[in-house]
């Protein structure tokens, strides 16, 4: 009788010690699960971010959206100027730093920004898949996309055949009054291409490369306001001919109506190095280093280039997924000191501005 009672007792000791111990699993079960869902919470990317962007403002909006749909609770805000007018801006408000996100400056740009410690250095996972030519050694910028500058042509009036086939033909006397030029100075673009034929002639000494643009400047109609006024004149025959980046040549020939091609000098082009940066000091750095990476992301690099014809800086692109255009390619440069251009930059614009535009006439 006692024994029974003993193993009775026992039984229910277990049964409860069990019962206690299946509590216990639910509840840090359920501890774990609350904890997770905080810390999702927690570590989930919000706030603002603010770019300022020389990019096409379709491309960047259609770029936002997609970033937006990881990350949802970031709101975007974007302003759209030239690399010049960033970078002044950048200057003005390096105290109190109203952008966190730099996108779309040249080379030059971004050696400025960088040297003038308006810049964040960091090192993003793509780091190494970027060739050392086109990126800032202390990680300070970043290439993403190569820019070889061209002669742009109205596929109206001229063809690839009939059109200056290299720089030097630009100052034929044929083409007086033909060549549209977009504003120089507040464009990245244009100032790099400018410095560029400067190089192209001896950068031991500018002033071969000054009676050259002066040359220029004598068969060049008009300097316009910005790139919309150039594509309009272009378009309307005010004149056949520009000189402007590869990509958004392609992009108005391909997806728009104007009536646009290009020349590709038989020299050789300056490929231009376009590239971003976090902004030093930015109120949401965390927010711009997560932009940065998406941007670079594989899928996306080979989405931009099929959709807006972007030639990525990235190395480790399978060649097979990107569009024929890029594969059919043959980037012919000549050498260009980036540092020296950097550095003589202004003062090769200034000269310009002050005693050769308007004066070839």
């Amino acid at each position: 009788m006692k024994k029974m009672r003993f193993f009775s007792y026992l039984f229910v000791l277990m049964v409860i010690m069990l019962a206690a111990c299946s509590n216990d699993d639910k509840k840090a079960t359920t501890n774990d699960a609350t904890n997770g869902d905080k810390a999702d919470v927690e570590t989930s990317p919000s706030g603002k971010l603010v770019i300022y962007t020389g990019r096409d403002e379709e491309m960047v909006q259609d770029v936002i959206d997609q970033f937006n749909e990881k990350y949802p609770d970031i709101e975007v805000e974007f302003l759209t100027m030239g690399a010049q007018q960033i970078l002044e801006r950048l200057r003005g408000e390096k105290a109190n730093p109203q952008a966190d996100f730099w996108w779309g400056g040249t080379q030059s740009a971004l050696i400025v920004g960088a040297n003038e410690d308006l810049l964040h250095a960091w090192k993003p996972s793509f780091n190494d898949a970027i060739d050392a030519n086109h990126t800032d050694a202390e990680g300070r910028w970043f290439g993403e996309m190569l820019l070889p500058e061209v002669i742009m042509i109205n596929s109206d009036l001229l063809t690839q055949e009939t059109g200056p086939q290299d720089w030097d033909d630009l100052l034929d006397q044929k083409w007086k009054d033909q060549i549209l030029i977009r504003g120089v100075l507040a464009s990245g673009t244009m100032r790099t291409i400018y410095s560029s034929m400067i190089v192209r002639q001896g950068a031991e000494s500018p002033e071969k490369g000054y009676d050259w643009l002066l040359k220029l400047d004598a068969n060049t109609k008009e300097y316009t306001q910005d790139p919309n006024a150039l594509y309009l004149k272009l378009t309307r025959q005010e004149g056949s001919i520009s000189l402007w980046n590869l990509q958004d040549i392609l992009l108005k020939k391909y997806t728009t109506d104007y009536p646009f091609d290009y020349i590709y000098p038989k020299s050789g082009a300056p490929i231009l190095v376009d590239g971003v940066a976090v902004v030093k000091n930015a109120k949401n750095v965390e927010n711009a280093q997560l932009f940065v990476e998406f941007l670079f992301e594989k899928e996306m690099v080979t989405k931009l280039a099929n959709d807006y014809y972007q030639i990525p800086t990235r190395s480790d692109i399978d060649k097979a997924t990107m569009p024929e255009w890029y594969q059919d390619l043959d980037l012919k440069t000549f050498d260009i000191d980036w540092q020296l251009m950097s550095d003589k930059e202004v003062e090769w614009m200034e000269h310009w501005d002050t005693n050769i535009k308007g004066r070839g006439k």
